[in-house]
């Protein structure tokens, strides 16, 4: 089951939830189902087992050129 990132179009509340096959997830605070799917960053290990460095940049998509650099904020 994975975890994905929401946020509700009708309060605006942002969530995280595990979402089976089949099923519709909805708001925790208002249980509306007209929610976003957020585009997720996900951290890795460094070989060696050192922690690899947080993503930078627009806090959408880890782009490091910054807000708008790319399409996603277009």
């Amino acid at each position: 089951m994975p975890i994905y990132e929401y946020g509700c179009n009708a309060c605006g509340r942002e969530f995280e939830t595990l979402v089976r096959s089949g099923t519709t997830p909805d708001c925790p605070d208002c249980h509306s189902t007209d929610l976003a799917k957020k585009l997720s960053v996900f951290a890795t290990a460094a070989s060696g087992g050192d922690p690899a460095p947080m993503a930078t940049g627009c806090g959408s998509c880890g782009h490091p050129d910054g807000p708008g650099a790319c399409a996603f904020n277009r």
